[in-house]
C-alpha cells in the first residue's frame, strides 16, 4: 500500500492508503477530500487541481501539453500543480488542495 497525504487549505492533514496504480483523484474522493473531477478523467476541466509537494513533484512523469493547458485555467495553480485525475500512484505522495479549490457542490 502507498501512503497519500492530503493537506487542506486550513493545514489539516488526512492520510489515506492506496494501491499501486490507483489514480490520485479516486483516492482523494474515497478519503472525503474536496476534489470533484467533473470530467471523470477526460481532461475537460480543472476541478481536481492539487499542488504536489516539491520532492514528490520531481518524481512524477511530466504533465502532457493538454494538462498544462488546463492548469493554466486552474485557480491557485503553482509550478507544482497537477490534475489529480492524471496522477497514477506508484510511491507515497503529499498534495495540498488549494483554498480556492471547491467542487460544484461547494465543498
Amino acid at each position: 500500500m502507498i501512503a497519500v497525504t492530503f493537506i487542506g487549505a486550513d493545514g489539516a492533514r488526512v492520510t489515506a492508503q492506496a494501491a499501486p496504480g490507483d489514480r490520485l483523484l479516486e483516492v482523494a474522493q474515497n478519503a472525503g477530500q474536496p476534489l470533484e473531477g467533473t470530467c471523470e478523467g477526460q481532461m475537460a476541466c480543472s476541478t481536481c487541481h492539487v499542488i504536489v509537494d516539491a520532492a514528490d513533484f520531481a518524481l512524477l512523469p511530466p504533465a502532457s501539453e493538454e494538462e498544462e493547458d488546463l492548469l493554466d485555467l486552474a485557480s491557485g495553480a503553482t509550478r507544482h500543480s497537477r490534475l489529480a485525475c492524471q496522477i497514477t500512484l506508484e510511491r507515497p505522495i503529499t498534495v495540498t488542495i488549494p483554498g480556492e479549490s471547491r467542487n460544484m457542490q461547494g465543498r
